[in-house]
């Protein structure tokens, strides 16, 4: 496909055009409507089920056998439904600390720059350890990087696709993902 051929995205938000108008130079295209994340059925910007849904999961479980050592079975329940409740929605605000689209775009610009990058890789080779190391910070969310670490390289076999990296090669990368998000400024860190 021709660079400036109609089937091209172009950015719907001309704000992000850069002010010398060089579309060329842009790594990536801003498209509204996929974009945005938005909510399968409310149509607002922003969702997150994957990070609700663990935040429900985890929070469910955790609640539910703490109401059912105190109160037995029906305890259990409604200390299910009411944590499932609270954890989803602590689950959804890990998530929305983190954009994916602005996380490869930081890396695809990054990855050559990072101590642990190899000349003859591609971002493509890389790129599955970031995914793995940012959504592995959402998952795993309140735990410590050393706590998880098996349950990453688990998920990195899943990601890897066809990058060439194995595990040990690429293990840096997904540390420098979830380090990213070690920072208390969250502005800084969709920088």
């Amino acid at each position: 496909m021709a660079a400036f051929t109609p089937e091209r995205r172009v950015a719907a938000n001309r704000s992000m055009i850069p002010p010398s108008g060089d579309r060329r130079r842009m790594s990536w295209t801003y498209d509204e409507d996929h974009d945005m994340n938005r909510d399968p059925i409310t149509g607002a910007p922003g969702a997150h089920p994957v990070g609700t849904g663990l935040g429900a999961a985890a929070g469910g479980m955790a609640a539910g056998a703490a109401a059912g050592a105190v109160a037995g079975p029906a305890g259990a329940l409604a200390g299910a439904a009411v944590g499932a409740v609270v954890g989803g929605l602590a689950g959804k605000g890990i998530a929305e600390k983190i954009d994916p689209t602005a996380e490869e775009a930081y890396w695809r610009t990054q990855y050559t720059r990072e101590p642990y990058y190899e000349r003859g890789y591609s971002f493509d080779d890389y790129y599955p350890g970031y995914r793995t190391g940012w959504e592995g910070r959402a998952r795993y969310s309140g735990r410590s990087y050393d706590e998880v670490e098996r349950d990453l390289q688990r998920d990195y076999g899943r990601n890897r696709g066809s990058s060439q990296l194995e595990w040990n090669k690429n293990r840096h990368a997904v540390r420098a993902a979830w380090d990213r998000f070690d920072a208390t400024d969250d502005f800084e860190n969709s920088q």
